[in-house]
């Protein structure tokens, strides 16, 4: 993700001093004090509410992959549209769960929904692929997930190796084919025929760049969101390291480990819980905030290093779109851009105010850009 940027400095980060606020002068006033007393216990009411909101939806979010009337593989979760669709003619994979989400979910409420007409029918396929960033899971794209079922849309969230509810530890992942072996499960078993739009965040654009060398015939379009959209031959970590010296903020926000041990290579990439906001969250609502604070987990190490293989041929014939998000601390609006230089998309697109996560803090807005790449069609 935009967090490797800085993997070359591997020397211990000086945390930033905190800023310390004088202590008010006591006041005689005893309506001030109990003014004082009640506001700080609603704000501790209020951290607490936002605390049980995250766990909340994190809970509910693994009850649904697990509570399935199917068995369910734990690398993904495929939903399927309300009753309002037809129910497709084909089987519904074994290494899936179901279910249709209702207008009641409190994941996200009725009134937030867009409203869009979609004609499903004039699509050339109906099925989005979400594949998040690094340190992400399935999990981070709850609101998109509800926006594009909510109009019909069949949706998939996948957990990479390590990831999300994976199974796997991050640490023993050693090549980008075994981090997104998930991702490139799902694609071999799509029927013949059948095509995906896939959608990569963060460090997930590397591995749908990896896959769509694998399966062009598979992808429909693929859309980048503030992802690392690489040349062939090019690594993640080649890609941002041109901007470590300036991203002060990463350098401080990593913690490498090293499971082989101090002497051997890193293993994985973890970030300081307490910088998340600043760096990856600057523009989203808290309680999402509290729920990444839950649910990330580290980044392995190995998949950043690779080279990608990338042939015109192959890669080269998918349709690619890129996202950007204006205020994004974590890939720099200005290192989105060189990319999109360097490897021009069909069409660049920017979403104002976003900032690393546009999933929280701009879901209405990315969902209406997912949608309207969605309908377009080849010329």
């Amino acid at each position: 993700m935009g967090n490797l940027c800085a993997c070359l400095a591997t020397q211990p980060a000086k945390k930033k001093p905190i800023k310390r606020l004088p202590n008010p002068p006591p006041q005689s006033n005893t309506s001030n004090r109990w003014t004082r007393i009640r506001s700080s216990r609603k704000e501790k009411l209020d951290d607490a509410l936002i605390q049980e909101q995250a766990l909340a939806a994190a809970i509910l979010f693994q009850q649904h992959q697990q509570n399935g009337s199917l068995p369910f593989d734990r690398s993904a979760s495929l939903r399927y549209p309300n009753s309002s669709s037809k129910k497709s003619s084909n089987a519904l994979p074994r290494s899936s769960s179901s279910r249709a989400r209702s207008l009641t979910d409190p994941l996200l409420q009725p009134h937030q929904l867009v409203n869009q007409d979609v004609k499903l029918d004039d699509l050339e396929t109906n099925h989005f692929v979400l594949v998040h960033g690094g340190g992400f899971g399935a999990w981070c794209w709850y609101k998109t997930i509800a926006l594009l079922e909510e109009v019909g849309f069949k949706v998939t969230a996948i957990d990479l190796t390590g990831s999300g509810i994976h199974s796997s530890d991050a640490n023993s992942v050693t090549s980008l084919s075994q981090y997104v072996k998930p991702l490139t499960d799902l694609l071999e078993n799509l029927p013949e025929g059948n095509k995906v739009i896939m959608v990569g965040h963060d460090f997930g654009g590397a591995c749908i760049s990896y896959a769509m060398e694998l399966f062009p015939h598979k992808v429909s379009k693929a859309i980048f969101i503030a992802a690392a959209m690489l040349k062939n031959g090019q690594s993640t970590l080649e890609m941002f390291s041109q901007q470590a010296a300036s991203d002060d903020l990463m350098r401080q926000a990593q913690i490498f480990l090293y499971a082989n041990g101090n002497n051997q290579p890193p293993t994985a990439i973890d970030l300081d819980k307490s910088m998340l906001k600043d760096l990856l969250f600057n523009q989203s609502p808290a309680k999402d905030v509290a729920l990444a604070s839950v649910s990330m987990r580290p980044i392995p190490f190995a998949p950043v290093l690779e080279k990608l293989s990338l042939s015109d041929l192959k890669y080269g014939s998918v349709r690619r779109f890129y996202i950007e998000t204006s205020e994004d601390n974590a890939i720099p609006i200005t290192v989105q851009e060189s990319m999109t230089k360097e490897s021009p998309p069909e069409q660049v697109l920017r979403l104002k105010g976003a900032d690393h996560s546009p999933f929280f803090s701009k879901p209405q807005a990315l969902h209406k850009l997912l949608v309207e790449i969605s309908k377009i069609s080849s010329t």
